[in-house]
This record gives structure tokens, sequence and C-alpha cells, in this order.
């Protein structure tokens, strides 16, 4: 069998530092440290937020329209092909299916190497948010073609899997689920200390909603859902982490709220278990990495019922389940957690159970077996 060679490609690897570029990230490392070569190749930015893992290689970008912090990628020059053609790849793991994928697809279909894929970003879910709904239909066959060129599709959650299967991508779909260093992110971090420093008292209950802060993870459900709590609880104390352009109108319209800015390692870990309820409406996630970290610190999870975030929580055991974008359901389940100290107590030792599993070591295993299961299978006719 071929040794594996990995070219990775993506359109985040080290300008934004989300879910997306901490996960490939984390990825590249663990490949480094089974001694399997790697080379990345994306778009960067003039201040990347991450000083990222591996070799890496950046290709021609621009700002996307309205959101400059994104980039999309314009080209794939003959110097950077020139250094993949070096690497002489045995799989190319394409991860964003944008003009770059394309053009390592073209690549890897014209010198007869494995493809592969992963489905990180929900973007037609996205477009709702722009009043794009009508590309919808046209989004979701651009992904059937490009992903029926793919070996394996590699997708975080059963649920994510399904709903995919709903718009005809079926064939060669994996599971590669998110992880959580379950050390880091402890019941133990809990700390007093750092909950009295941002004026929260010992008896207060603090709900935490934890995200890049863009409209599109349903901000305004965020908004509405506790606009209904405050009034009824005087112990409530909530808690926004993250950082992001919706940022100042969201502390303009919720002044009641403890702005935290982006926090990580530590520091984020000990937000999560110095809260005692996480809130999470969006209906856009593939997995849902902020509620398992939550999870792992023993927090109860009022999410909601949508792709990703149900694979996750369990109605009524670690959690609640809730209708998306249903601002009194929400609040009804927040305010159950609020009143019951014993289900509340139940629900996060749950919560840490259920997330003991996930650690990154045997996730990012269990892909490296599927990327050698690939190099064993043909590979797929060009398809047009």
């Amino acid at each position: 069998m071929k040794d594996l060679r990995i070219a990775l490609f993506t359109g985040n690897y080290n300008h934004i530092k989300d879910g997306v570029s901490l996960t490939l990230n984390r990825l590249v490392s663990f490949l480094e440290s089974q001694n399997i070569p790697v080379v990345v190749f994306g778009p960067t930015s003039d201040n990347p937020d991450i000083d990222h893992a591996g070799e890496f290689h950046a290709v021609p970008s621009i700002p996307m329209p309205g959101r400059p912090e994104y980039r999309v990628t314009i080209g794939f020059p003959e110097d950077v092909q020139a250094r993949l053609k070096e690497f002489d790849p045995t799989l190319i793991h394409i991860a964003t299916p944008d003009l770059l994928g394309f053009r390592a697809m073209r690549y890897a279909q014209m010198n007869q190497i494995q493809i592969v894929s992963s489905y990180h970003t929900h973007f037609t879910s996205y477009m709702k948010y722009y009043n794009l709904d009508m590309l919808e239909m046209l989004g979701w066959k651009y992904l059937d073609w490009f992903y029926s060129q793919c070996k394996h599709v590699y997708v975080p959650s059963r649920s994510m899997a399904d709903e995919l299967k709903q718009h005809n991508i079926v064939e060669g779909l994996r599971i590669w689920a998110r992880g959580v260093d379950v050390d880091l992110f402890s019941p133990d971090r809990r700390s007093q200390e750092w909950r009295k420093a941002r004026g929260i008292e010992e008896s207060d209950k603090v709900v935490t909603f934890v995200s890049r802060l863009v409209w599109e993870k349903d901000l305004q459900t965020v908004v509405d859902t506790l606009k209904k709590l405050f009034p009824k609880y005087d112990d409530l104390k909530v808690m926004i982490v993250g950082d992001g352009p919706a940022k100042n109108e969201l502390q303009h319209m919720m002044p009641e709220a403890i702005f935290t800015g982006f926090l990580s390692g530590e520091e984020l870990a000990t937000a999560y278990a110095s809260s005692d309820i996480f809130f999470f409406p969006s209906d856009t996630e593939t997995f849902g990495n902020v509620t398992l970290e939550a999870m792992s610190c023993g927090l109860p999870a009022v999410v909601a019922d949508a792709t990703g975030s149900k694979s996750l929580v369990e109605q009524g055991v670690n959690g609640y389940l809730v209708t998306p974008k249903k601002t009194v359901e929400f609040a009804e389940a927040i305010g159950k957690l609020l009143m019951n100290d014993n289900d509340r107590k139940m629900m996060s030792e749950v919560a840490r159970k259920k997330a003991l599993p996930y650690s990154w070591e045997s996730v990012n295993g269990g892909l490296i077996e599927n990327y050698q299961e690939a190099l064993t299978q043909p590979i797929p006719d060009l398809k047009f």
C-alpha cells in the first residue's frame, strides 16, 4: 500500500480563528506527530490570527464581499503548483469546495491521486441570513457534483450525514467527529474568584453563549430569548464569550450582559466551568464544537434541535433541544434549569460523562484509518 503523503486544501487555515481553522491545525499537528508528511494550501492575510501548524503555502485571495475578515481564493499560481508536484502527495484532502478546492480536484484527477473531502461549514444554511434563499438549491447542486468526485466525505456528526443524504450526497460518507481536550475543559476549572471579578455573586446563575459574533449564529434569538428571562430572574447573569463584526450592535441590544471578548485556552475553559447553563440556538452548525466544550466543563446545554447540536444533546438528559428560533421555548427550557438545582446538577454530571469519549487522539486516529482505507480504493472516474 502507498505511504500517506497528504496535501490539504482549505479556505481558512490561519487568517481567522474559528472551528474550521483550529480543527485543521490540530489535525496537521497530529499527522506530524505520527510522522505522516503533510502540506497545507490556502488563503491568508497580512495579520493572521493563528500561528499555524506545519508547512503552509498561501494562495492569492481577496476579501469576501460584505465579510472582509474572510478570504476568497482567486487562483492557484505556478510556484505553488510546483511545490505540490515536488511534494508528490498520495492523497489530496479538500476541506473547502471553493475555487482552490476545484483546482486541487482537477490536479488530483489529472495525476491519478485519490481525493477525499471534509464538510466543515454548512454554507447553504447561511444563505437565509443574507437574503439569498433562492441560491440554496443551486448551492446543493454544486455540492452534490463536487462531493461525487471524492472517495470519502468526512462529516462531523450523524445528523449532518443524514442531512447530506437528503440532498443526494450519499456515497463515501464517513464520520470525523470533533474532539475536546477533556483535561483542559473540565468542571475543576470553576472559579468563584473569576466570577467575582466579573460581578457575579456565588448565588447567581450564569447563562453563557460562546461563538464568533456574526448574525448567522442566530444572535437575534439569543437577544430575544434572554430579554424574556431578565425580568423573571433576579439571580440571572448572562455572559457572551467571543468577538466578531456584530459585537458592538449586540452590546447595544443587550447592555445587561457580560461581554468577555475572545477567550482561548485556560481562560476559555474557566469561563465555561464558571458558568451554570450553556445556551446555543444556532441552527447552522455541522457539529457544535462549543457545545462539546461546554459539556466537557459540566454544563447542561440548551441548543437548537438542528443538525450538529442534536448529535450531542439528549433531550432532558444533559440538556434540552428546542425548535430553532422559538424564543418562548428556549426561554422555558432555560427557566427550568434556573429553577431546579437538582435537575441542573444531574444534567451537569451527565454532560461531562458524554463528553469524555471525544478525545482528539481517538477522533484523529480514526481519520487516519479512513485515509488509509481510501488509498486502497479505486480512484473515481472524472465527472463533468
